[in-house]
């Protein structure tokens, strides 16, 4: 090395040593074409003292060839490895690179700021860590900063660092660093980024990339690398939910049947109940092996508990079958199984997406057919506009509906990466041609598949006690009063006041609200069409049983498709259902926005929202029509109550 690490030289084995224990951290850099990547990389190589004599003469040889930095030494040629990079001096190919400090060891993505090869980027940014995105301070943000900015949050990546660069250029102005700073705030909270670190630096000169520069005296948070060198980017990943996709199933000889492969996420102990998907079948684990435990006399050693990153080999106390590509999982915490889920899927081929042609879907360690169903929407990176499009071009970004031929286990994307996850291979060419993020799984097949096996044997019970006496003693008619309305059109308020008016009245009632609902019955119900559906179909059932307790039971809901509203009113007897249709236009619902929904939802935060990205199908014909542009919650109680004395629910 021409500035060598003099550990390296003096003890070799200590230095590994140390090397072997210290923790990794994987940084991307990205922003837009000639912001000053690839030359930030380049002096973080040459002053980490992690570049040898041959390839810094290379790069001498290479600046004066191909350089635009004059006299110096030009950083980015020890990034830019393409011949075609190095002559049009841009990034076009992901380019990887490796260097350590005294703290930590690096993996860096140099990523492409072209347009054109976003899908690089995406690539890069998979399995960062940490973002780094530069702007030059001249130009401020541009097109490119925004457009990643977008994919560095969609691909989850918590903790990002604003490299405000060129600072020299523009004689390291402290109001310049703040108009940018402010400027990319707006942008960070539209986008819901909440790690974010600003820095003022000079990538050609070395100011704050490892040491803070004199030149910004106004600047008094740490340096580039030493962020990078003392960033807390470690995770509970003991408390995670343990995921182990099985890689390869190990059968040496007829007395031994391991199952290999590396923890995804959470731990596992002896002992522990394990459930294998899809299939469903459960077992417990028998013991561990740690791959990287052989002795010397060669016989592994087996370990109590294992841990994600650990490579493994478990066995179990039960002979179960178990195949490469399945989920060894706690039978206490199951992922969902499904083989319809909602993706975000980034396109990578020259040959658009076709809706009806089926491709390999390979998610973790399992390898499915599969087709995109539909498009439900492309994200404009740009201005983060939703558009509508029958088909998907390279680098467009969207949210698809995805249907597998068999089902698999998988995990919402934000809670894992790897289980939640998935590329997309061509069938024909075997090519990489689209990646994705799961957002939600649409279906429950193994629910199903139990109810289904199960029904013959369900026979329903008769009660002696009839719904009608229960009734009398409450001297009432019970029946369901069905909120349904937009978000913040004012179902549960009036819901709440009503039930008061009726308790002053000595009705018996109970309240069911969507939010306490999803809390507890409902938790594991995300808001895809499909769970939506079963989580009125829940209430629908529930509210059934409080109408045979004789009770009048209130229920606000969006509820926002008329079947399923049919679907409950199915469930009990004529004139036991009443629908109370709070109809507030949209505009009055968004700017109320109690819980800040409205905001989230045209932000692309929250997908399937109700009136937003996702349709509400007004009652036809409901009992009860509150139009609630200025009607008060007296007046709308009033209403209420006047029709159920009309009607005989209410006896004297």
């Amino acid at each position: 090395m021409s500035q060598q690490n003099n550990k390296i030289a003096l003890d070799i084995e200590a230095y590994l040593k140390e090397h072997e224990n210290k923790d990794m951290l994987r940084f991307l850099t990205c922003g837009s074409v000639d912001d000053g990547k690839s030359t930030l990389i380049g002096r973080m190589l040459y002053d980490s003292k992690m570049i040898f004599d041959d390839q810094l003469s290379a790069v001498e040889n290479e600046s004066k060839k191909y350089g635009t930095t004059g006299e110096k030494i030009d950083m980015a040629l020890l990034v830019d490895g393409l011949q075609s990079e190095r002559e049009q001096g841009i990034t076009i190919d992901v380019a990887y690179r490796f260097f350590t400090t005294e703290k930590r060891k690096f993996v860096i993505a140099d990523t492409p700021g072209h347009e054109q090869y976003t899908r690089n980027m995406v690539t890069g940014a998979s399995t960062a860590d940490v973002a780094i995105i530069l702007i030059d301070a001249r130009k401020g943000i541009l097109t490119q900063t925004r457009r990643h900015s977008f994919i560095v949050n969609l691909l989850g990546i918590e903790h990002v660092i604003i490299a405000i660069n060129k600072m020299d250029l523009v004689d390291f102005s402290k109001k310049v660093f703040e108009k940018i700073k402010a400027d990319y705030t707006t942008l960070a909270d539209e986008l819901g980024i909440k790690n974010k670190y600003y820095i003022p630096i000079s990538a050609l000169n070395g100011d704050n990339v490892v040491n803070t520069s004199k030149r910004t005296p106004w600047f008094n948070d740490k340096a580039l690398l030493e962020l990078l060198d003392t960033m807390d980017i470690s995770k509970e990943i003991k408390e995670e939910n343990f995921r182990f996709p099985v890689q390869y199933v190990n059968r040496p000889n007829l007395d031994f049947r391991g199952f290999c492969g590396t923890v995804a996420a959470g731990s596992v102990k002896v002992g522990d109940a394990i459930t294998i998907l899809p299939s469903g079948k459960t077992t417990k684990i028998k013991s561990i092996i740690n791959a990287g435990d052989i002795s010397e006399t060669n016989r592994t050693i087996t370990t109590k508990e294992a841990y994600a990153p650990m490579a493994i080999t478990l066995t179990t106390e039960d002979e179960v079958d178990i195949s490469r590509g399945d989920m060894i999982v706690h039978t206490k915490a199951l992922p969902r199984v499904s083989n319809t889920l909602k993706v975000m899927l980034v396109w990578m081929d020259e040959k658009s997406m076709d809706c009806k042609r089926t491709y390999d879907i390979k998610q973790a360690t399992s390898v499915v057919s599969g087709r995109f169903e539909h498009i439900n929407y492309k994200i404009d990176v740009n201005t983060y506009e939703r558009i509508q499009v029958d088909k998907l071009e390279l680098n467009d970004i969207a949210s698809c509906k995805m249907i597998l031929t068999q089902p698999i286990a998988v995990d919402a994307y934000k809670n894992n990466r790897l289980t939640g996850s998935f590329i997309v291979i061509d069938k024909t060419t075997n090519n990489t041609v689209g990646a994705g993020m799961i957002v939600d799984v649409t279906a429950r097949k193994i629910v199903k598949n139990i109810m289904s096996h199960n029904k013959n044997n369900i026979v329903l019970h008769k009660h002696h006690v009839t719904k009608e006496q229960r009734a009398y003693l409450k001297n009432q008619k019970p029946c369901i009063l069905w909120f349904t309305g937009l978000s913040g059109s004012g179902k549960s308020t009036i819901a709440n006041a009503l039930e008061s008016k009726l308790l002053a009245l000595k009705k018996h009632t109970y309240l069911l609200d969507g939010d306490n609902i999803r809390m507890g019955l409902n938790k594991e119900l995300s808001f895809s069409n499909d769970d939506r559906i079963e989580n009125i179909r829940r209430i629908g059932e529930v509210s059934k049983l409080f109408i045979d307790s004789g009770l009048i039971v209130l229920t606000a809901f969006i509820s926002p498709f008329q079947k399923e509203r049919n679907i409950v009113r199915s469930l009990v007897n004529t004139h036991e259902f009443i629908e109370i249709f709070v109809d507030t236009p949209l505009s009055i619902c968004e700017s109320r926005d109690p819980k800040g929904l409205y905001k989230k939802a045209r932000n692309a935060e929250i997908v399937n929202f109700t009136g937003i990205s996702s349709p509400y199908e007004a009652p036809l014909n409901p009992e009860i029509h509150l139009i609630n542009d200025n009607l008060t919650i007296e007046d709308a109680t009033q209403q209420i109550i006047d029709y159920l004395t009309k009607k005989g629910y209410l006896y004297a």
